[in-house]
């Protein structure tokens, strides 16, 4: 019998992701919290209007590259979240290995967060997975 894979197993290959990137990402990340939850919650539910909790695979949550020094009194830390649950149902519909689509999402969502192009995010896909 095969289990599905946990949410520790899901945080150990995006861990193991952020040490793949280019340095300019992985020092960025050494202060961003790595989060992985099976769905978003509500607030994030609301805040993106998705319709069902199946729509998003991960989520930057932070400030703006350009404004880290000025980050008022109380402000939550930057956080990745990786949704497990959605990552897993395309995993099973798809191809892809579950390594390499952790590290798709966890470039993505870095990536954007960067205002970087699909073409740059996907370059350093290649570079992070080997391929």
């Amino acid at each position: 019998m095969h289990l599905a894979p946990t949410l520790a197993d899901i945080e150990a290959l995006a861990q193991a992701a952020v040490e793949r990137l280019p340095d300019m990402f992985r020092q960025h990340l050494v202060s961003v919290i790595l989060r992985v939850e099976d769905f978003p919650d509500d607030q994030v539910m609301a805040e993106m209007g998705l319709e069902t909790p199946w729509d998003l695979l991960g989520l930057y949550w932070g400030r703006p590259v350009g404004m880290k020094g000025d980050v008022p009194t109380g402000a939550l830390p930057d956080m990745i979240f990786l949704y497990r649950r959605p990552m897993l149902d395309l995993w099973c519909e798809g191809d892809d290995r579950l390594d390499a689509l952790v590290t798709h999402v966890l470039v993505h969502e870095v990536g954007h967060h960067f205002g970087l192009s699909d073409e740059a995010m996907e370059a350093i896909e290649r570079q992070a997975t080997g391929l």
